[in-house]
């Protein structure tokens, strides 16, 4: 059996006993994690997401926090003299080795999801609440910007928040809507924007 998850921004095609380097996740070496974004399943029978797998996950050991490879950036204007600039970077990484695939149940196994290491950073302790009705714990696919008054930084903190798709937008209540009026400190902008029938027209497409 393989299947076709997402991660970071990537898709990985994965089998039990492969060994990946992913976008660093919050998660220490020993951990158990499992990738709720699973797009295909394969083996007797192939299943295809729409655009996930309902019920499907991968699950995986975290094997170290490793760094990529050096990347070196030089930089030299023209017509400036003596105007350059050497940058050196390596991109931070997590090694995980494949160890289930779960073709469903995957939704009530509690084991930890995989998520980036900025997300779970952004979520103090001490300020937990309640995620809104829907939230995801996985970067989805959905371009939250397609929103009316959603821009880049507006969406970081919505991705922030665990808001991932147009789904979870649809399904607010008043509840959710007013907790998420706070945290991004933009009181009212929901509503008057919009967002709730917005989300609904664009799942209606």
């Amino acid at each position: 059996m393989f299947a076709v998850l997402k991660t970071g921004g990537k898709q990985y095609k994965v089998q039990s006993g492969d060994v990946l380097r992913v976008e660093k996740l919050a998660a220490d070496a020993g951990e158990t994690v499992q990738f709720n974004d699973v797009l295909m399943v394969g083996g007797e029978s192939t299943v295809l997401g729409t655009p996930i797998v309902a019920g499907a996950a991968v699950q995986a050991t975290v094997i170290d926090q490793i760094k990529g490879e050096k990347l070196i950036h030089f930089v030299k204007r023209r017509r400036k003299h003596g105007s350059k600039r050497t940058k050196g970077h390596r991109q931070k990484l997590t090694l995980v080795r494949i160890t289930d695939i779960l073709a469903e149940g995957g939704d009530a196994t509690g084991v930890k999801a995989a998520v980036g290491a900025g997300s779970v950073a952004a979520a103090k302790p001490e300020k937990k609440a309640a995620k809104p009705a829907g939230a995801a714990t996985a970067v989805g696919a959905d371009d939250l910007k397609a929103l009316s008054g959603v821009g880049p930084a507006l969406e970081k903190k919505l991705l922030e928040a665990g808001v991932t798709s147009f789904a979870q937008i649809a399904a607010w209540t008043e509840a959710d809507i007013a907790q998420m009026d706070e945290k991004l400190s933009f009181k009212g902008r929901i509503e008057r924007e919009g967002w709730v029938d917005q989300a609904k027209a664009k799942l209606a497409e």
